[in-house]
């Protein structure tokens, strides 16, 4: 049995494309998160040696891995980045003429340089 499933092009934004409200708030905190748990990977830090370190508990760091992120606010993202020892800028602009919203993106970078 087959069946022919209508193809639609990315927005990029995969909650955009769900049809999710705050859909570029949920992508940056996807992106915060992913450079999260890559740094705890690459750490070999277990879940209770992360939370430890980041000031939260064990199953707060199993939501984290799962992406459960709900419950994660960008402050709370951005303070378990800086305890990693990650850098965090800010940059504010007018939005492209390519683009339909202003919305909110992340940009991870090898280093920053130096002031």
């Amino acid at each position: 049995m087959s069946s022919m499933s209508a193809i639609h092009k990315s927005s990029g934004n995969v909650f955009r494309d769900l049809g999710l409200h705050d859909a570029d708030k949920r992508l940056a905190k996807a992106d915060l998160t992913r450079v999260i748990r890559r740094i705890i990977a690459e750490r070999g830090l277990t879940q209770r040696e992360a939370a430890d370190l980041l000031g939260a508990s064990q199953p707060d760091i199993s939501d984290l891995a799962c992406g459960k992120l709900a419950r994660f606010s960008m402050n709370r993202l951005e303070r378990f980045l800086n305890v990693l020892d990650m850098e965090i800028r800010i940059q504010v602009g007018p939005r492209p003429p390519s683009k339909d919203h202003a919305g909110i993106s992340v940009e991870v970078v090898g280093a920053f340089p130096g002031k």
